[in-house]
Order: C-alpha cells, then structure tokens, then sequence
C-alpha cells in the first residue's frame, strides 16, 4: 500500500510555500517521518492568507499535513550543531533556500554527504543551483511570467494572465517527489544518495511541453486563444443559453456527430471544416457557428443530447457545483482533519493511486513548533542539550492545551 511505502523513511524538511513543502507532504502521505523544521519566525507560507482559522493560514496549512513541527534558529552556534546531526541521521533533506544558503550553515550537501553517504538531498529553487540566474529569487507567479507559461493563457488583447492556482509550484513540487523517490531507490541498491537539483524554472517548461514543442516545430509563437486548443478543434468551450459547454469533437466520427446535432451535417464535409487542421485555421468561423447552434439550449439539455452521440463535453462549473456532485463524494478528494488550533478543517487529501488512500491517518499540520522537543528526542538529542536550547529561546515548544490536543 502507498501509506506505508516510506515507512521508516526520516525526511527533514527546511522548505517554505508551496513546492518543497508538496513534495514533503506528499513523502509523508506515503509513510515518510517527515519533520517542518522552520525558523522562530515560521514558514513565510503561514503569513499567506486570507483564509485564515484562528489565525492559521489555510494556504499553508494544505502544504503541511502528515509532518511535525520543529521550530529552532540556526543562527545559534548549539542550534546549528544540533541539526547537523539530526542530518546526519536523514536519509531525505529537502530544501528551498536561495542556493549557497545551506552550504554556508555547513548544511550543504558536500558537508552532509561526508557524514551521511546515503542522503539524498533535495533543493529545490526558483532556477537552480548553476543557472545563469542561480541567486535570482522567483515565486511562482513570477517564474508563470518568465518561463513563458503567461504568454499561453487568455485571450488576445487583454491583460496578462496566470493560472490561478499555483501550477509551477504544484508542478515543482510533483517532480520533486517523483525524482527523490527515485534517488532513494538508488541509494538503497548503492548506498550512495545525490544532490537533486529540482528548479520551479525547469519544472514549468516540462509543464509546457507540447507549446514548446510546437515552437520548436513551427517557429511560431503561441497565440493566447482562451479555452481553446491549439493543435485541435472543436475543442473550446462555446456559450449556452444559460452557461457554457466544453466540447472536445475534434475526431472525425464526433465532429460528423456534432454537426448533424445541430442540423448542419454539410459542415462535415465542407473543405474549411473538413479535417482538424482546416478547423485550427478557420477555428473563428467554426465557433461562431457553434456559439449560434449552442445558444438555443440550455446547458442542462445539451448535455444529454452531446452524451448520446459520445462527443466529449462537460459543463463549465465552479466550486460550488463541483464538490456538490456524486463524482466528487466518490473521488475521495476531501479530508476532514482536527487542528489543534484551526479547529475541524476540510482539505484536499492524497486521492491517487490507491483505494487505501483515504482509509489512512491523517497528522494535521503542525502548529509552529508543535513537536519541537519529542523530534528532537527522536534523534537521541541529550535532554540537558534540549533544555539548553529551550533556556537559551534557540528553539520553541509550542504549548498545545489537551483541549486543543
């Protein structure tokens, strides 16, 4: 089962937002022992809101589940030593520092490595460890507008837009998991881990890749054409009476379907319509023609009718819809967690791969420093060593009531 594949797996992870912290959720979705190590101050993400529960932020929150909390500033001498040698009991290190930042604590990976062989460690930035633009800060927004990935989205005239959600972090943060599952596999047949460089940069070209492809190919850049896609078509979305419809009708039985539904079966055939590359190039005419078809029903009575002729389509919905839906119920997306301080939250979970996915405990993110002295028992870290930190305010207990337990 994959709850259990990392078990046994201790992952120390210093990264911060979106796309190191996915990558450490989901190690811990997967069994990992994975511990938030943050500065007294905390991730920046838990200062990204609204929303917020109870002063938590929820942003963060949904990047953080499955791990525990150890708050501690490395910028004290016995602070610093002590995690060194939490390190060097790791076997994951994820980071996403600017690079140079862990190798001048003596947390690089050279440093590491010479006392932990089989680490595999994790770097995550915003353009990798040797590019031109190494020392370069970028979130995903900006590395949205830099990569190119902005030049794709919208429609022609109007201003620049992103993907709303963050897909460059999301993106990072999947590739990330993938190649440190990979370097583990490694490093148990070899014994010898690897310094993975995983850029949000790079991540979002991966993320383009048949737009770049097409470039390639083409020279051409892309036009931004809204729903649209541009290597087929119909395959956009066109207006209803009461909303708008998705249609995928590029293959041929389905384009025929689709114009004799809406009683112009001569479409078919007609040289402009006739194949997928002569609807990309007259796309404007054919959707015109569809707005105009389409705007005679309702939504709700398209769809049916679409069904029936097995051309491709789905209602435009938004959130409200969409988690009131069957489908959605039965996905197994949304867990519910007990925050200690958030109180009862409702979060996307680990839905892919297999059915146990949701049958498995579920650690609720860690309040800052909530774990911060049993983690640091875990890693034989002598209690006198541990009181001494407290004392010296190097590292932060959070105090949980038993109500709030």
């Amino acid at each position: 089962m994959l709850g259990a594949a990392f078990s046994g797996v201790r992952v120390l992870d210093f990264s911060q937002i979106g796309a190191g912290p996915l990558c450490g959720m989901l190690m811990g979705d997967m069994g990992a022992d994975v511990i938030k190590i943050e500065a007294l101050s905390g991730d920046l993400g838990r200062r990204l809101g609204p929303p917020w529960l109870n002063g938590e932020s929820v942003i963060a929150m949904s990047f953080n589940r499955n791990k525990r909390g150890l708050a501690i500033d490395l910028k004290k001498p016995e602070a610093l030593a002590t995690v060194r040698c939490m390190a060097a009991r790791a076997d994951v290190l994820i980071e996403s520092f600017r690079p140079g930042v862990m190798a001048r604590l003596g947390l690089g990976y050279a440093d590491l490595a010479a006392v932990r062989p089989p680490l595999v460690y994790c770097s995550v930035s915003a353009y990798g460890q040797t590019s031109p633009w190494r020392d370069r800060a970028g979130v995903d927004g900006i590395v949205q507008a830099i990569s190119g990935l902005m030049s794709n989205i919208g429609i022609e005239g109007a201003p620049p837009c992103k993907v709303q959600v963050p897909a460059v972090d999301m993106t990072t943060g999947f590739l990330a998991t993938l190649v440190v599952s990979a370097a583990l596999r490694t490093a148990e047949r070899s014994g010898q881990g690897k310094h993975l460089d995983v850029s949000m940069y790079n991540a979002s070209m991966l993320l383009q890749l048949p737009a770049l492809a097409t470039y390639f190919a083409s020279g051409e850049k892309p036009a931004r054409i809204g729903s649209a896609a541009p290597y087929a078509a119909p395959n956009e979305a066109v207006p209803t009476k009461d909303g708008w419809i998705m249609l995928a009708a590029y293959q041929e039985s389905r384009w025929g379907a689709l114009c004799e539904l809406i009683g112009q079966p001569e479409l078919a055939t007609d040289p402009s319509f006739a194949n997928i590359a002569a609807r990309v190039k007259n796309r404007a005419r054919m959707v015109d023609i569809l707005s105009t078809a389409f705007r005679h029903k309702s939504t709700r009575e398209w769809l049916p009718l679409l069904e029936a002729r097995d051309i491709l389509c789905a209602p435009i919905v938004d959130y409200d819809e969409l988690t009131s839906t069957d489908q959605f119920a039965a996905s197994g997306v949304a867990i519910q967690i007990d925050h200690p301080v958030a109180g009862p939250l409702k979060l996307p979970g680990f839905a892919i791969g297999d059915l146990d996915a949701q049958a498995r405990q579920h650690r609720p993110p860690p309040v800052l420093g909530q774990h911060s002295v049993e983690v640091l028992a875990e890693y034989d870290v002598p209690r006198d060593t541990i009181d001494r930190l407290l004392a010296d305010g190097a590292v932060v207990q959070q105090k949980i009531s038993s109500q709030q337990a």
